[in-house]
């Protein structure tokens, strides 16, 4: 079967030589080359005295090498039709001179994902299993029960994304459908369970205080339990995440903060707020005028904590999601009563 029909496949063909009767070298996987036997291709293509074709199923940018991927035309295969993995099983039945009910042949197509190769090897286990009869519903299921899913490095990174983006939308159904895709392909749990947590404060944040102590849980639950039983763990942290009320002023805070310590002058740090704890310390100046916040009936002070360069910056601005409105009321009573 021509490589142009497998799923994912990429093709990257090297420049036109400069003299057009040069042989061309046609190479398949050519990921599994590694680095130097992919560079002593470099003088050939570069001379001119070679046509490369390469293909491969993994992602171009992080298996081959960058010369030879600059010297070359990408090609992105995409996965078939439904109509198109339809008349190659048709084609394939015709070959094998076999027949196979319409819903046999539905559920192969419905489950080939546009890709001819698992279409075709499905179609013809399942005519082994029909042995002289046409192929029925019940041997397309038992052609495709084993079927591995599809989970190489760049789909990793893409569903990664579109589970962390599926939560971050308040979607609780994509994102556990995001999780049951990387669960059946055998990611981490572990990954899964880091990613929940920094979710938890990235993108809800001080919204909903419990969503990090949720995933921290979850996290938690897969050191302790373990899959397949953590996992149910981990679709509750999915649940709370993607329901919860969202703000991302946590990481806006942190940016401004750290922004401020690199592009402004690192004050000292105030005679008020220095530790004045060893002997001497307050000879120096250290801690007087320091008022304790515990001593106030409010439990609170108004007094600076910052050096002078940076007085009065704002970086945590809190949104009017979810517990984030009591703090900004909470914030703005305190900056009234300054």
């Amino acid at each position: 079967m021509s490589d142009a029909y497998v799923t994912g496949k990429i093709a990257l063909t090297c420049r036109k030589p400069r003299r057009r009767s040069h042989p061309s070298s046609e190479i398949d996987e050519i990921h599994r080359f590694n680095k130097a036997q992919q560079d002593a291709f470099l003088p050939a293509v570069e001379e001119g005295l070679l046509v490369l074709i390469g293909a491969t199923t993994e992602n171009p940018y992080f298996e081959v090498n960058a010369p030879l991927l600059s010297r070359s035309s990408l090609f992105r295969l995409h996965p078939l039709t439904q109509e198109a993995v339809r008349s190659l099983l048709e084609r394939g039945l015709e070959h094998e001179k076999a027949e196979a009910d319409p819903e046999a042949i539905d559920h192969l197509v419905g489950k080939a994902d546009g890709d001819a190769r698992v279409a075709l090897n499905a179609l013809e286990v399942a005519i082994a299993l029909a042995r002289d009869h046409p192929v029925t519903l019940a041997d397309a299921e038992a052609a495709l029960d084993a079927r591995a899913l599809r989970y190489e490095r760049d789909e990793h990174y893409d569903i990664v994304s579109a589970f962390i983006k599926s939560i971050r939308g308040s979607d609780p159904d994509a994102g556990l459908y995001w999780l049951a895709r990387m669960l059946e392909a055998g990611e981490d749990a572990r990954f899964i369970a880091r990613r929940l947590v920094i979710l938890a404060s990235e993108d809800v944040g001080m919204a909903d205080p419990m969503a990090l102590l949720v995933a921290d849980a979850a996290a938690r639950a897969v050191e302790f339990a373990g899959l397949p039983e953590a996992q149910l763990n981990l679709a509750q942290a999915v649940i709370h995440l993607a329901t919860a009320p969202k703000s991302n002023r946590v990481t806006a805070a942190l940016g401004a903060a750290q922004g401020d310590v690199k592009d402004r002058p690192a004050g000292e740090v105030p005679m008020h707020l220095r530790s004045a704890g060893y002997y001497g310390a307050k000879k120096l100046g250290h801690g007087i005028g320091y008022e304790y916040p515990h001593d106030d009936p409010r439990g609170w002070v108004p007094q600076e904590h910052r050096p002078p360069e940076v007085a009065g910056r704002v970086y945590y601005e809190p949104s009017d999601h979810g517990f984030e409105r009591e703090i900004a009321e909470r914030m703005r009573a305190r900056q009234d009563q300054r």
